[in-house]
Order: structure tokens, then C-alpha cells, then sequence
């Protein structure tokens, strides 16, 4: 697994390796950054079920200025935290070990707004529209926020969801399917 575009291409991260995550493909990310944005213009992001930290990585290589990882196993904490390190982005990150819905309830009273949400939880574990729910009712998109769902394609999302729209809708073999959404409209804080 590597660091795909921008100031750390090619750079070797570390996994998790185990049943509790399932790293990104190398082809998933850079298929998939080349249409959520090949570079970021600044901005916040939100790695929830982040396993390794690999996508929140390659947004902050890519010019993204701040991302919050979030993971609840000890051992992804820990490599994240590693990865972070190895690439001397600690200053640009936060890292959490806690349950995905426990930390958005904690990072809405701290009233963040995003510009990227990274979700890729356990397929089949996680309630897509339930999370999507919550961002958009607790107002943590900008205007035009991307968010990124990686989900297994038998769990088919919608081409709209409320304010969100889908931007893509891929399959990328095996049981990868990735729908990434859009934001038409800034979410009031």
C-alpha cells in the first residue's frame, strides 16, 4: 500500500492487518481521488472507520490541510498514528480511537464542517444512510463536500440522497462498489 499523488507519492504505508480492516485497493484510490479531486484546495476532512489512515493520507498528500481519523480498534489507531509519523504529518491530523457514531456526535458539538468525508466501514456493519443522516442533520458538509462511500455493491446507495447528489458510482470488482456524493448546497451551521 502507497501514498498514490502529490508531495508523498510513492511513499510505503503501513496496515492493519487482520479481519477489522480492509486496506483501499492502490487502483480503488487512484481511480477514485481522480474524481472526489486530484488536489485539494485546503479544506477539512473526516476519515471515519479509517483502518490504516491510507485514504485521509493521500487527501493530506493531495493538499487537503487537516484531517480527522477515526478508528475503534487499538491496532489501526496505532498504525495510523505510525503512517502519520513516517510521513511527518502529525501537525495536519487528529486521530481518535472511538465508534464511528460516538465520534460524530463529538465532533458535531465541536460544530466542524467538512469538505471531504472518508466513509469506509466494515461492509455490511454500517448503516450508510444512517451516517449520511447525521452529517446532514447536524450540518457538517460545506458547500459542495465530497463524500466518499466505499460499500460492498450488493448494498446498492442511491443516486440522491437529500442534498447530496452522486457524482460516480463504480464497480471496482470483487465486491468493491464506491458511490461518491456531492453537496449541492452549504449546510447551515
Amino acid at each position: 500500500m502507497r501514498v498514490i499523488a502529490g508531495i508523498h507519492k510513492g511513499r510505503a504505508l503501513k496496515s492493519a492487518a487482520g479481519e477489522s480492516t480492509r486496506p483501499t485497493s492502490d487502483k480503488v484510490k487512484e481511480a477514485v481521488f481522480q474524481v472526489m479531486g486530484p488536489y485539494f484546495s485546503g479544506g477539512l476532512a473526516l476519515d471515519l472507520f479509517a483502518g490504516s489512515g491510507s485514504l485521509g493520507i493521500e487527501a493530506l498528500s493531495r493538499d487537503m490541510s487537516k484531517v480527522i481519523f477515526v478508528d475503534k480498534h487499538p491496532k489501526a489507531v496505532q498504525i495510523i498514528k505510525e503512517n502519520l509519523k513516517s510521513l511527518q504529518l502529525e501537525a495536519q491530523a487528529e486521530v481518535y480511537r472511538n465508534d464511528a457514531e460516538r465520534a460524530l456526535k463529538a465532533i458535531a458539538k465541536r460544530e466542524l464542517q467538512f469538505d471531504l468525508v472518508l466513509l469506509d466501514p466494515p461492509y455490511k456493519s454500517k448503516d450508510y444512510m444512517k451516517l449520511l443522516d447525521y452529517l446532514l442533520d447536524n450540518k457538517m458538509l460545506n458547500k459542495n463536500a465530497i463524500v466518499y462511500c466505499e460499500h460492498d455493491k450488493t448494498n446498492m446507495l442511491p443516486d440522491t440522497y437529500k442534498s447530496l447528489k452522486a457524482i460516480k458510482q463504480a464497480d471496482y470488482g470483487g465486491l468493491v462498489q464506491v458511490t461518491i456524493y456531492q453537496s449541492d448546497k452549504r449546510e447551515e451551521a
